[in-house]
């Protein structure tokens, strides 16, 4: 009698790691807690990761959404001589609510890719 363990999860299907959720939460925690220039990190990974284990068009929209969103008012807060002296207080609100509202979107694909 042989016993053979068998794997849910085949070669081909690769689940989103966690700590892509994780920094889709910790982004619009760090923005909103004025921590702006320190969410690249979390804006990172979970652009990084999304895009790498994303197999639903969604998820990665939503991630590429998210990294934009962010690369803007850091990029004009970059070219700007005159800017304040940090991200967040150079950053105008609706780019923070962007950033927030594009996290969400990403968090809410990641949920639904994850139910499939």
């Amino acid at each position: 009698m042989t016993t053979t363990a068998t794997s849910h999860l085949t070669p081909t299907t690769r689940r989103i790691p966690l700590p892509v959720t994780v920094s889709s939460w910790a982004a619009p925690v760090m923005i909103v807690g004025q921590f702006a220039l320190i969410a690249v990190v979390p804006v990172a990974i979970a652009t990084a990761g999304a895009l790498r284990y994303g197999r639903d068009r969604a998820v990665r929209r939503a991630a590429a959404l998210l990294a934009v969103a962010y690369a803007t008012p850091l990029a004009v807060w970059l070219a700007r001589s005159d800017g304040a002296q940090s991200l967040s207080k150079d950053m105008h609100p609706a780019f923070a609510g962007l950033i927030v509202a594009a996290s969400a979107a990403l968090l809410v694909t990641l949920r639904r890719a994850r139910a499939h």
